[in-house]
């Protein structure tokens, strides 16, 4: 690899030190990176994207240039991060191994999801770990209508529910309970925040299914007031009888791997360093 470009969080790198660092490395070594901001479009010809940050600026960037299919790397600034595999101190290693062709790629599920109020589209996105629906506004339960192709799965009471991927199994669904799982496995997790009923659990389906979520009205008679997140981002409003389907995206996000280490040895480590 020759070309770059690097996308930076700012909050976790505020002064450039580690940003400029990995440009002059590169640079130095014959190469071209480009430092891009946020929705900045990103040169023809980039061969890999370098995201310093943590798994929340991993996040952002694969929908930055899932269009492109773009291999990203993360550089971890943050205390604990299952995206970005790299440590401030492996750096130039982990430079060198790019710039080597020294690396293999895994090819992480995505979802796509359409936000429906009866027949109009009210929005459309993608998510690499996650889309969550969310009660909002004063204390109260959601009801949730839950249907898998088609066909009525269950209904519950519960403050949220979470659609995940395998990649996401690590993040909000984890929290909410729900069980980790390999990355590479194709699957949809579907867990329940903090739900009413001590017998609901997370639910696992072949990634292949369509997940959809109807809003329903819980125990106060008022309209439903929730929202709908894509990666914990681009929020939309929900309300009674709007409907959520979720479904395997037919991009990827594709994610350098420099270490052989497996995905069992990154969970213990990251589990005892928590």
């Amino acid at each position: 690899m020759k070309k770059f470009a690097l996308i930076r969080n700012s909050l976790k790198d505020r002064k450039n030190l580690t940003t400029m660092k990995i440009a002059d490395y590169l640079t130095g070594k014959g190469a071209s990176c480009l430092i891009v901001s946020d929705g900045d479009e990103i040169e023809e010809g980039t061969e890999a994207v370098i995201v310093l940050g943590g798994d929340g600026t991993m996040l952002r960037a694969a929908k930055q240039v899932v269009n492109r299919q773009i291999p990203l790397i993360g550089i971890n600034l943050g205390t604990l991060g299952y995206l970005a595999e790299v440590d401030l101190h492996s750096i130039y290693q982990a430079m060198d191994s790019l710039l080597a062709d020294s690396f293999s790629i895994e090819r992480r599920m995505m979802l796509e999801a359409v936000v429906m109020r009866g027949r109009e589209e009210l929005a459309r996105d993608i998510a690499l770990n996650d889309v969550a629906i969310i009660r909002r506004g004063q204390l109260r339960v959601l009801r949730f209508m839950n249907y898998v192709n088609g066909s009525y799965l269950n209904a519950y009471s519960a403050d949220g529910i979470v659609i995940a991927t395998a990649t996401g199994s690590t993040g909000y669904s984890l929290s909410a309970g729900g069980p980790i799982v390999s990355p590479e496995a194709d699957v949809l997790l579907l867990t329940p925040v903090a739900p009413h009923t001590l017998n609901t659990r997370s639910v696992v389906f072949q990634g292949e299914n369509e997940i959809c979520v109807e809003i329903g009205r819980g125990h106060i008679p008022a309209a439903a007031d929730a929202a709908v997140s894509f990666d914990g981002a681009n929020e939309i409003s929900v309300t009674d009888g709007d409907r959520i389907i979720v479904r395997k995206a037919e991009k990827q996000t594709n994610i350098i791997k420099l270490s052989s280490m497996s995905f069992l040895e990154v969970l213990r480590q990251k589990m005892a360093g928590s």
